[in-house]
C-alpha cells in the first residue's frame, strides 16, 4: 500500500534517503523499471521537453503557453482539440490562438455523430433533460477522428468525468489537459479541496454529516 498523499517527509524531493518511510516507492524496484522506460525514444522526448518547459515557464507562463512551448520542443505541429460542447466558445478561442501560433488544428466536439443515449442503455428519465432529443457524448469518436487526422498531440478541454477516460484510452497521440470540467466551481475542481475543511466539509466528509 502506497501513501504518498499522507507523507510529510518527501525524502524523494530532498534526497535524504535515510528518512524514507518503509512503504516509500523509492525503495521499490519499480523505480528501476520506470528508469528503463525513459530510455525509449518517445518517452525520453516527452520527459526531456516537459522538464525544459517546467524550468523555463515556472511561475511565469500560463498552462496554455506551456502547452505551445512543449508542442514546439517536441516538433508537434498537428494538434487536436477534444472539447465539450458546453465549452464551444473556449474551443473556438483556443483553436484561433493555436492557429495564430503556427499550428495545424483539428477539433472534435463531444456530441459528434449525434448518437442517442439509448445506445448506451440510458432511459429517458435518466437523461439530463428528459423528454428531449439528447445525444450522448462520444469521446471514443473524438479519439478515432483525431487518430484519423493523425494529430501529433491532443488537448482535452472540459470533457466529463469518465468521458475523458475513454478518450485517453483510445487516443493514439499523447494527451494533455487544458481544463477539467467542473460546472459548479467554474471549471476549477481544486476549489473543492481548498474549501474541504470549510464550506464543502459536510459534502466531502460523509462521517461529519
Amino acid at each position: 500500500m502506497y501513501t504518498c498523499a499522507q507523507c510529510s517527509i518527501h525524502a524523494c524531493r530532498s534526497g535524504e534517503t535515510e528518512k524514507l518511510p518503509k512503504n516509500c516507492p523509492c525503495r521499490s524496484n519499480i523505480v528501476e523499471k520506470s528508469k528503463e522506460l525513459y530510455k525509449e525514444e518517445e518517452n525520453l522526448k516527452l520527459a526531456h521537453n516537459a522538464a525544459l518547459v517546467e524550468a523555463e515557464g515556472y511561475c511565469k507562463k500560463t498552462r496554455l503557453e506551456e502547452i505551445m512551448d512543449f508542442a514546439r520542443k517536441c516538433n508537434f505541429k498537428n494538434l487536436g482539440i477534444a472539447f465539450c460542447i458546453g465549452l464551444s466558445n473556449e474551443a473556438k478561442i483556443l483553436a484561433k490562438i493555436l492557429i495564430e501560433n503556427g499550428f495545424t488544428v483539428n477539433s472534435i466536439v463531444c456530441k459528434n455523430g449525434s448518437i442517442l443515449k439509448e445506445h448506451i442503455n440510458i432511459k429517458n428519465d435518466e437523461q439530463v433533460r428528459p423528454g428531449t432529443y439528447e445525444p450522448m457524448c462520444n469521446p471514443i469518436g473524438q479519439a478515432l477522428f483525431l487518430n484519423e487526422a493523425k494529430t501529433d498531440f491532443n488537448i482535452l478541454l472540459g470533457l466529463c468525468v469518465g468521458h475523458d477516460s475513454l478518450f485517453i484510452k483510445y487516443s493514439k497521440a499523447p494527451i494533455t489537459v487544458l481544463a477539467a470540467k467542473d460546472r459548479v466551481l467554474g471549471h476549477n475542481p481544486l476549489a473543492a479541496l481548498y474549501t474541504a475543511e470549510g464550506y464543502y466539509k459536510k459534502k466531502l466528509y460523509p462521517k461529519d454529516k
